[in-house]
């Protein structure tokens, strides 16, 4: 994931930073408690495509 992109882009949903998972190549919202897909290299930042995060789901 580009780090430029990263700075940029935001969570639709609270207008909060990004974090790039790269294990499941997904970029998270904390706030949201939502992981966006990235599908061949595009992130996908619709809420209905978000995959919500487990409880027990930590990132740093």
């Amino acid at each position: 994931m580009d780090t430029k992109l990263l700075q940029i882009l935001v969570c639709p949903v609270t207008k909060g930073p990004l974090i790039y998972n790269k294990v499941n190549n997904e970029l998270i919202s904390k706030s949201a408690r939502l992981a966006y897909p990235i599908k061949d290299g595009i992130p996908v930042m619709l809420e209905d495509e978000a995959r919500k995060l487990a409880d027990d789901e930590v990132f740093e």
